[in-house]
C-alpha cells in the first residue's frame, strides 16, 4: 500500500478512498505511514457514551447540571442516595477533550487541502467550542488556558474557509463579509487575551488580510464606477461622441 502511494515531503499528501462498509474514508500519508479517519462524525469512528463525540458528551451532560460523577463523590442525604457532581471538567476530562480536537485539527487540515471547505468550517467552529467548554468549566485553571494559544489560528482557519467556500459559489461579497467578521473576531481574541499590541503583526491576521487584497479586483464594480472608468477610456482615445453618451447616462443616475 505505502509503495502504492508514495509520500511526497514539502506538500500535505491526501485522497479520499471508499472504505469496505461503502462510506468514504480520509487518508493522509506521512513519511512512515498512513493516518486514516472517518470524513463525518469523530475521525476515529467512536461514538463515546452514545454521543458523537467527548465533546458532545459533555455538553450534554452540562446542559443537565452536572458532569459524569466522580467516584469519590459522597452520595447527598437528600438526593436518593445519587452523588452530586460538580458542574466542572476535571483534568482527565480535559485531556480526552484536547486529544479528541487534535483529531479534528488533523482532518481539517486534510479536508482544506481537499477544498472540503464546508468540512473545514464544521470542524473549526467544533474545536472553538471546546475551547469555550475547557474556558468555562475547567476545575484547574492551566486547563482552562491550556488550548486559548490555537483559538487565534482556528478563528483565522474558520474565517478562511468561509470566505474559499463563498468564492468556490462565486459570491465575492460574502467572501470579503467572511474575512472582515474573522478579522473582527481577531481583534476581540487578541483583547480578551490582553495581547492587543500583537494583532497588527499576527501571522492570522496578516494572512486574512492578504486574502482579502487579493480578493478586491474579483468584487463587482458598481455602475456609476464602471460608467466613470469608461468615459475617462473614452477621453483618452478622443472619442468625444461615446464621452457625450457616457456623460448623459451618469447625469441619468444621479437624477
Amino acid at each position: 500500500m505505502l509503495d502504492e502511494w508514495p509520500f511526497e515531503p514539502g506538500q500535505i499528501n491526501v485522497r479520499i478512498i471508499e472504505g469496505v462498509d461503502g462510506l468514504p474514508r480520509l487518508q493522509v500519508r506521512l513519511d512512515l505511514g498512513i493516518i486514516q479517519m472517518h470524513v463525518n462524525g469523530r475521525p476515529d469512528g467512536q461514538r463515546p457514551f452514545g454521543f458523537p463525540s467527548l465533546l458532545d458528551y459533555f455538553e450534554a451532560r452540562l446542559d443537565e447540571g452536572s458532569v459524569p460523577p466522580d467516584e469519590s463523590d459522597e452520595p447527598d442525604p437528600e438526593s436518593d442516595g445519587e452523588p452530586i457532581s460538580p458542574v466542572t471538567l476535571t483534568p482527565e476530562d480535559c485531556k480526552s477533550l484536547r486529544d479528541e480536537a487534535l483529531q479534528y485539527y488533523h482532518r481539517y487540515i486534510a479536508l482544506l487541502v481537499l477544498e472540503d471547505y464546508e468540512g473545514v468550517v464544521r470542524d473549526t467552529t467544533r474545536n472553538l467550542r471546546v475551547l469555550d467548554l475547557c474556558a468555562q468549566y475547567a476545575a484547574d485553571d492551566t486547563d482552562q488556558t491550556a488550548l486559548e494559544q490555537f483559538r487565534a489560528y482556528i478563528i483565522m482557519m474558520r474565517a478562511r474557509a468561509l470566505a474559499s467556500h463563498a468564492l468556490q459559489s462565486e459570491e465575492p461579497k460574502a467572501a470579503l463579509l467572511a474575512i472582515d467578521d474573522g478579522i473582527e473576531a481577531l481583534r476581540k481574541c487578541f483583547e480578551q487575551q490582553n495581547r492587543e499590541g500583537d494583532f497588527e503583526n499576527s501571522s492570522e491576521v496578516q494572512l486574512l488580510r492578504s486574502m482579502r487584497g487579493a480578493l478586491i479586483p474579483q468584487l463587482p464594480v458598481s455602475q456609476k464606477a464602471e460608467l466613470r472608468q469608461r468615459l475617462a477610456e473614452a477621453i483618452a482615445q478622443e472619442n468625444y461622441e461615446l464621452a457625450a453618451i457616457l456623460r448623459d447616462e451618469l447625469k441619468m443616475l444621479k437624477e
